[in-house]
């Protein structure tokens, strides 16, 4: 039952951020070709430091509805209350301090768009929490219509206003769009939330803030950070090139990763609050498995073209580079992603933190080591300590009791990608694809890549495949 749930759960979901994702990948792609480096450099550093005051806003707020013992109504409402008010708060914090932390960061004409931006805190505030309940109930097909449609919406605004030269704010003004939208649709989904105030579950809501607030602010930083170095110390046309080969290489965790995460974190809260600790584990290992193996082909698609990035311009060269170190960055980020929700669901939350503090830490000392030295080192600094964090990360859940097993599954997923690998590289060789700008090439080579890997996981993951198959019945 509960492996059904999980199943059908990730396909919705995922079908959600098909539509969602999708749409922002179309943005990006317009934007690469409408816009110079530096312009997308204002737009990636507006959209970073509104990305950090939306998880200020919920500060791992949205999680404790999943795991509340309480009605989970009168707690969505008490912490709709308080998202709301601190989105607005920061909406206004954005709105003064914008010109001095923009010029700090040396992209002075970033700040109206950062001002702009920060009016859509309160507006993802209500829609998070939405969010919230529903996953608490695995109930995912309700997050089309407010997910998928609000950020549909907010591309279709943002590309008519690029096509019709509104520049760096066509992307600001979408994102705004988008916000404004979800909580509406929600509402029409059936997942509106009445503001409350509620003392004792607001009294378990701060007790699971203290902790895991921190540390939603602190992973934030580790995903964030590197925008914020390279603007200081490259300028905004390095964040800009940077800031393509990001967005590109993480899409594969946004649509894989964050799905099977989301998943992932109100299951292992049903099984510890049923007293089923001892089947997180094995629930563990079926996410790595399947994040290993979705994204693992996935990234590996994108590495294997990544050269062909020139199809949006020539000016984006510098960007192959960076994009392929990007992918196994991506590909560690999205597996740490899926492990944090167990750790979190065992009510260690002090372990979470931990462990984003050190991620901080550790990408923290590689920027200042790194960034001087150009925006493929950075991409290189990001891959080396995620590589770091996974085997650590890994050895906690091992103390926790719910370490999965991930040998054999790396293995195996390391077979397919050679299986894809090696006849799409050498067809490349062979000039099969055409030049490296040729749009019908990076296509073609793309598809024979996942046509591939597809074939490989055939043959290696038959039990993998054969349980999926099981979890769908």
């Amino acid at each position: 039952m509960t492996r059904g749930l999980a199943v059908r759960g990730s396909l919705w979901l995922g079908a959600v951020n098909l539509v969602s994702k999708s749409s922002q990948m179309v943005v990006t792609l317009v934007l690469a070709t409408l816009l110079t480096q530096g312009e997308l450099g204002l737009v990636a550093l507006a959209v970073a430091m509104v990305n950090l005051g939306q998880v200020v806003q919920s500060i791992g707020v949205y999680d404790v509805i999943s795991r509340t013992a309480h009605d989970p109504r009168r707690m969505a409402g008490t912490v709709l209350t308080t998202s709301v008010g601190v989105g607005a708060l920061l909406a206004v914090v954005l709105a003064f301090a914008a010109t001095p932390i923009t010029a700090l960061l040396g992209a002075p004409d970033a700040a109206p768009l950062v001002r702009l931006a920060a009016l859509s805190l309160p507006f993802s505030a209500a829609g998070g929490v939405q969010m919230g309940l529903m996953h608490r109930d695995l109930d995912f097909r309700r997050r089309m219509l407010p997910d998928a449609g609000g950020a549909v919406l907010g591309a279709v605004v943002t590309v008519v206003l690029a096509l019709r030269g509104a520049g760096p704010s066509a992307l600001v003004v979408g994102l705004l769009c988008t916000a404004v939208a979800q909580p509406v649709l929600g509402a029409l989904a059936g997942g509106g939330v009445r503001f409350a105030w509620h003392g004792d579950v607001a009294a378990e809501a701060l007790r699971w803030i203290s902790v895991v607030g921190p540390a939603a602010v602190v992973a934030a930083l580790v995903v964030n950070v590197d925008y914020l170095a390279v603007g200081h110390v490259l300028g905004p046309d390095a964040v800009g090139v940077y800031s393509l080969a990001y967005r590109i290489a993480w899409v594969p965790y946004i649509m894989v990763g964050v799905v099977l995460g989301a998943v992932a974190f109100p299951l292992c809260a049903r099984l510890v609050r049923e007293g089923r600790r001892d089947e997180l584990a094995a629930a563990m290992g079926r996410f790595t498995r399947a994040v290993l193996v979705v994204t693992g082909g996935l990234y590996l698609a994108v590495a294997v073209v990544g050269d062909r990035i020139v199809v949006l311009g020539a000016r984006w060269a510098p960007a192959a580079a960076p994009l392929v170190l990007l992918c196994g960055y991506g590909l560690g980020i999205s597996v740490l992603h899926v492990w944090y929700q167990a750790v979190k669901a065992t009510g260690r939350a002090e372990l979470y933190l931990a462990l984003e503090c050190a991620h901080l830490l550790l990408i923290a000392v590689a920027l200042a080591v790194a960034t001087r030295y150009g925006v493929a080192a950075v991409a290189g600094a990001q891959l080396a300590v995620v590589c770091v964090v996974v085997p650590l990360t890994w050895s906690l859940l091992r103390r926790l009791g719910v370490a999965p097993a991930v040998g054999g599954t790396a293995a195996r997923v390391l077979a397919a990608a050679l299986i894809a690998a090696v006849p799409a590289v050498v067809l490349d060789r062979l000039g099969t694809f055409g030049p490296a700008d040729s749009l019908v090439g990076a296509l073609a080579e793309g598809v024979v890549v996942l046509l591939g890997y597809g074939v490989g996981t055939l043959l290696v993951h038959r039990a993998a495949l054969d349980e999926l198959r099981g979890g769908l019945r």
